[in-house]
């Protein structure tokens, strides 16, 4: 896969690492890249389950708890990428920024341009980053950040972590339950557009235009609440152990669900989203996400660690 890159990475990680790049190294990594966009003009906000942690990091112990860590590609190591949103009005300059900063770039394939994305490789091969413009299309129900960029910083909104979580439909995952988890433990639900809480007017409003979207959001909100109720028996099929999910973090989690399920409920619906609903489930109500597989080894490590074989 080397050959997809526009010039040669070699994975050099320091030895103290152990062959494991830190959760920590990823962060700092990620708020340099933010810092130094943002001196140049640029507007970069961290994404996925790394701008769940960032966002949350007073609750690290929570999440370290739940067995939150670990889960990357590589055993032990907890991240293999940053993901970032950014406006395509920056993409030209972004290509150079990244440039500059000796990452190489992945040369576009159809399923890239597609999807409104860039991939770009650490000069030491410690990750790769995957950048995203106005839109999340790769995903069931695509999330729109026109405008929204700007409501937080160096991550998007807790809004729209929120909303990049609950919109999965076919591979809503453990590591995804888990930000969840965290994501409703650390942050309120409120009515207006506070910077640290979740936005359940924004929500409610956004989910009133589009059934299919509801359904999946509304169904996982359900799945996680439930499975709350259900913890000290479901607990040990995710890796949690049920006694460090205290009493306190199940009445809160399970509270703040119940607060959005309610307000979405109460939004009225658009005309649209009424007659999508007629048909309900009977019609595929979602966008397929493609998996790596179909997109000729979409990882860092099918592009640089071949090399390293014996």
């Amino acid at each position: 896969m080397a050959w997809m890159l526009d010039k040669e990475i070699r994975r050099e990680l320091p030895e103290a690492w152990k062959g494991i790049v830190p959760t920590e190294v990823f962060l700092r990594q990620a708020e340099t890249i933010v810092e130094d966009a943002e001196k140049q003009g640029l507007i970069l906000r961290i994404m996925g389950g790394l701008g769940v942690a960032r966002h949350c990091q007073e609750f690290r112990d929570f999440a370290m708890k739940l067995g939150r860590v670990g889960t990357g590609v590589v055993e032990g190591q907890e991240y293999s990428d940053i993901d970032f949103m950014s406006y395509r009005q920056h993409r030209g300059m972004i290509k150079e920024f990244f440039g500059e900063m000796g990452y190489a770039k992945r040369r576009a394939t159809l399923s890239s341009a597609a999807s409104e994305r860039q991939i770009y490789y650490h000069p030491k091969g410690w990750f790769y980053v995957d950048v995203f413009y106005d839109k999340l299309i790769v995903a069931n129900h695509p999330v729109d950040f026109k405008g929204r960029l700007e409501l937080d910083c160096p991550t998007i909104s807790v809004t729209d972590l929120l909303l990049e979580k609950i919109q999965m439909w076919e591979a809503f995952s453990i590591k995804d339950l888990k930000d969840c988890f965290v994501l409703l433990r650390a942050h309120k639900v409120e009515e207006e557009g506070v910077k640290e809480s979740i936005d359940a007017a924004y929500v409610a409003q956004l989910l009133a235009k589009d059934w299919g979207f509801w359904y999946t959001a509304t169904t996982n909100l359900r799945k996680i609440g439930r499975f709350i109720a259900e913890m000290d028996r479901l607990g040990s099929e995710v890796g949690i152990d049920p006694r460090h999910f205290k009493k306190e973090d199940r009445e809160k989690i399970t509270g703040k669900v119940e607060s959005l399920l309610d307000r979405i409920d109460r939004e009225p619906k658009s005309f649209k989203w009424r007659l999508r609903s007629k048909a309900g489930t009977k019609k595929r109500w979602y966008n397929p996400v493609e998996r790596p597989e179909t997109v000729s080894g979409f990882g860092i490590w099918d592009a640089i660690l071949q090399k390293d074989q014996p």
